[in-house]
């Protein structure tokens, strides 16, 4: 699998931006015609899993529903809209030699991507590998098997019929927990690796991967409703920041509201929850509103439940706020809900995460969202990619120099 990705790989780098959106076209089309049995493939999995007692996040992340069935679709007909980055040369500058320098953004190369339950990572990271030049190897969890090497047929008829090499896009077919091991070790073949899954994964594959590691380990993300906040937005926001979706790693984990503006907020909010079987964790003054919720540990304040339960605290004001993110936050997504624009000003500068929101949910935090087509997954760490991880991210640049016979003296 390796030598072939290497040898798509170079047909990839040199295929026209027009081939490659032939082929995310094709693809879309093939998984729309393909619905009923993607379906079947994916109820297959369901059924398994249910019997493998997955936790109800894992089973959401699981099933393909007929909407997200067509935002995969709707995904890779997006990211073929995109400008294509490849070949794309900036910064050019005459140097007193008289030579020109620039540089000029490249595919990395071979991807290699693993990940656990979400069968549409498939679709995504096939479409923004195609689409940035770069072939990619796949190796999913065991619970979708089914689904995955039936979005993977898709994929592979979608290339072909755009004359791009099929092995551009491979799916590992077993799911023996040793090929992740294997593939950690192909840093000969395997320009970088991304995780997507749990936190026991992503620290094996960051401990044993011999190339680069593009992650995240947790998505604790805070809605702050400071002292300025509208009432009616604060309540707005954080329902739909915890129940939109809740195994997700930008749906909110922890809640901070400002003393001012404690009573008003979660007299409306905490019912609001309450009705929708939202765990709630809080601080002591918290259940002093709120007296049937749940005291909150230290530990409840560092956890992504990635369920129906969320930890609350409410705080003195923005300072104590920034300090608790700073403490307990894992770099991901926090958001502040105010109509003080410094104060607004200040979050943004002083929240190091890779997501700073003001007045709005942080569900945001998404490729699609942000007009990326789809991502490949969410980097929290600082180089090479941040965020989202889009097309840009699964780029490089290279240095380029262009002479006319110079010579260094």
């Amino acid at each position: 699998m390796g030598n072939a990705a290497r040898d798509a790989a170079r047909a990839m780098a040199r295929a026209e931006a027009g081939t490659k959106n032939a082929a995310l076209n094709a693809i879309a089309e093939r998984l729309l015609s393909q619905r009923a049995q993607l379906s079947e493939a994916n109820h297959t999995d369901l059924v398994a899993a249910k019997e493998n007692r997955l936790t109800d996040a894992l089973l959401d992340r699981l099933e393909l529903t007929p909407a997200r069935l067509e935002a995969m679709a709707d995904g890779l007909v997006q990211v073929a809209g995109l400008a294509d980055p490849i070949g794309e040369i900036s910064g050019m500058n005459y140097r007193p030699t008289g030579i020109q320098v620039g540089r000029m953004r490249v595919p990395l190369g071979v991807v290699g991507i693993i990940y656990e339950s979400r069968p549409n990572v498939t679709a995504d990271a096939a479409g923004l590998c195609i689409k940035s030049g770069n072939a990619v190897i796949l190796r999913g969890g065991s619970e979708a098997i089914n689904s995955n090497r039936a979005i993977a047929a898709c994929i592979a008829d979608g290339l072909q019929s755009a004359g791009l090499p099929g092995t551009a896009v491979q799916v590992v077919e077993t799911t023996d927990r040793a090929a992740v091991g294997e593939m950690l070790a192909l840093d000969e073949y395997i320009d970088v690796v991304i995780p997507r899954g749990g936190k026991g994964l992503i620290e094996r594959i960051s401990k044993e991967a011999r190339m680069p590691v593009i992650k995240h380990l947790d998505g604790v993300c805070h809605v702050y409703v400071d002292s300025h906040a509208d009432a009616d937005k604060a309540v707005t926001i954080a329902y739909n920041a915890k129940t939109q979706r809740y195994g997700t790693c930008c749906t909110m984990e922890c809640l901070l509201v400002a003393e001012p503006k404690a009573e008003e907020v979660l007299a409306r909010l905490g019912p609001m929850l309450e009705e929708v079987g939202v765990e709630i964790r809080g601080d002591e003054r918290s259940r002093q509103i709120l007296p049937g919720i749940t005291a909150a540990a230290d530990e409840d304040y560092f956890t992504e439940y990635l369920a129906p339960i969320m930890s609350l605290r409410i705080v003195s004001g923005l300072d104590q706020a920034l300090e608790h993110i700073e403490h307990y936050g894992s770099r991901h997504t926090d958001a502040i809900v105010t109509e003080n624009v410094n104060h607004a000003r200040r979050f943004l500068a002083e929240v190091d995460s890779s997501s700073v929101m003001v007045n709005a949910s942080t569900r945001f935090a998404d490729g699609y969202e942000y007009g990326l087509g789809a991502e490949i997954g969410i980097s929290t760490d600082k180089f090479h990619a941040r965020g989202p991880v889009g097309l840009e991210g699964l780029t490089s640049q290279k240095f380029i120099v262009i002479g006319d016979g110079h010579i260094r003296k």
